[in-house]
Parts: C-alpha cells; sequence; structure tokens
C-alpha cells in the first residue's frame, strides 16, 4: 500500500505516506466550495507533473555528472468547467545553469516523458518552457 487518505470534513483531506510517515493535506480550492487553504487535489497533479520532471532530470543528471540543484520549476494548472477538470498545465523549468545542446536535449527529453506525464490523459493540454541563464 502507498498512502492512506482520511476525509477530514469541510471539503479537506489527510494523506499519509506510509514509506516516510509524511502527511499531505489538501483543501477543495475557492472556485470550487472550498477554502483554499491547502493544495487542492488538482493542484497536486500539476504539481507532481513538474516534481517528476525535476527528478528523472535529476536521475540523469546524477549519471552524468551534471549539477542541476537549485533548478525550479513554476506550475500554472488551468480548470475547464465542461466538465470540470485539468484542461491545460503550464510548466517552466528554470536552470541555475546554461548547458550544452546535447545534455539539453537529454534533460528537456526525459523531462517530457516522465512516468507522471506518460500517466496524464493524452487530451490534456501541457506546454513546458525550459529556461536557461
Amino acid at each position: 500500500m502507498t498512502s492512506k487518505v482520511i476525509y477530514k470534513g469541510d471539503l479537506g483531506t489527510k494523506a499519509h505516506h506510509l514509506q516516510s510517515g509524511n502527511f499531505i493535506v489538501t483543501d477543495a480550492p475557492v472556485d470550487n466550495q472550498g477554502k483554499g487553504e491547502a493544495f487542492s487535489p488538482t493542484d497536486l497533479v500539476a504539481t507532481a507533473l513538474a516534481s517528476c520532471m525535476l527528478t528523472v532530470m535529476g536521475i540523469v543528471a546524477e549519471r552524468n555528472n551534471i549539477e542541476l540543484k537549485g533548478t525550479t520549476a513554476e506550475v500554472e494548472k488551468i480548470m475547464g468547467m465542461m466538465p470540470r477538470q485539468i484542461s491545460e498545465i503550464k510548466i517552466k523549468i528554470f536552470f541555475k545553469k546554461n548547458f550544452d545542446k546535447i545534455t539539453k536535449r537529454r534533460l528537456e527529453s526525459v523531462a517530457l516523458t516522465c512516468p507522471v506525464s506518460n500517466s496524464l490523459n493524452k487530451n490534456l493540454e501541457v506546454s513546458t518552457t525550459f529556461i536557461y541563464p
């Protein structure tokens, strides 16, 4: 088992990651009857995509002695209404240093095919921008 999630009431949940003991709380967004006091479940989906991209790039970087520490991602999630679902995720990845073309291609390719990306509905529009100094 990966996690256990409890409904706390007032549209909030608390998820327990069983292996690490860490917790994540969620709240419904203000545009869907919530207070917006924590990540919404759909925020977590969009954020998980960026986290996955950074993680797999980190794996490639470690294998190739490339320093990625401090690389950041900005995430924008856009909701659709008919039906209510994530309609678009925009991610900007900011690197601390520039790389040669081969390294850029390798990092970008692995990011765009990370496990979360491969698991999302193919109709979901995802745009990723890689920004180097």
